[in-house]
């Protein structure tokens, strides 16, 4: 009816058609789920291809552990924006300090870098065996407890750790 193919056509039988069309509706996800999840789309390559890939697969794992941490961790100021942006956000000219501004305490930035490398050193005396088995034993079991116990305290201030939106809605 558009005119985009002649009377008679077949849109399957249009493979450079078809492969362009999915490719901008695939570059078109990542680029709407960039603005909303703050990775790419999911699934790009079954949209592209019309298969599941097991790079696909792994690719889908990566940005969805990216999106579970952006979510929790370091998001909540993409969700002040959009509230800006969308005028959710109301304006109270008694308070005189921006709720934007809040001062983090070093325990943010120290317990997830311990945690991450006391983790890897665990894998890597795994994987790397010392010269008995007692040795490897005890520094996976130092390292483990080491990631371990720093994830038990960031689990148990866990709401410290969330960077949740700052702004107030408006009353409805």
């Amino acid at each position: 009816r558009l005119g985009v193919l002649h009377v008679g056509q077949r849109i399957e039988e249009q493979a450079d058609f078809e492969k362009i069309y999915k490719n901008a509706w695939a570059d078109n996800a990542n680029a709407c789920a960039k603005q909303y999840a703050g990775t790419g789309a999911l699934k790009t390559d079954y949209t592209r291809t019309g298969k599941r890939t097991q790079w696909g697969l792994i690719m889908d794992g990566w940005n969805s552990l990216i999106r579970y941490y952006k979510n929790n961790f370091s998001d909540g100021f993409r969700q002040d924006a959009i509230d800006l942006f969308l005028g959710n956000y109301s304006v109270d000219e008694i308070e005189p300090a921006s709720p934007l501004h809040v001062k983090k305490d070093w325990k943010f930035l120290a317990l997830p870098i311990i945690m991450v490398v006391a983790f890897s050193m665990c894998i890597i005396c795994l994987l790397m065996a010392g010269d008995t088995w007692t040795e490897t034993l005890a520094y996976v079991l130092f390292w483990g407890s080491a990631s371990f116990g720093t994830f038990a305290i960031i689990l148990y201030n866990g709401k410290d750790f969330v960077d949740a939106p700052k702004l107030v809605q408006k009353e409805k």
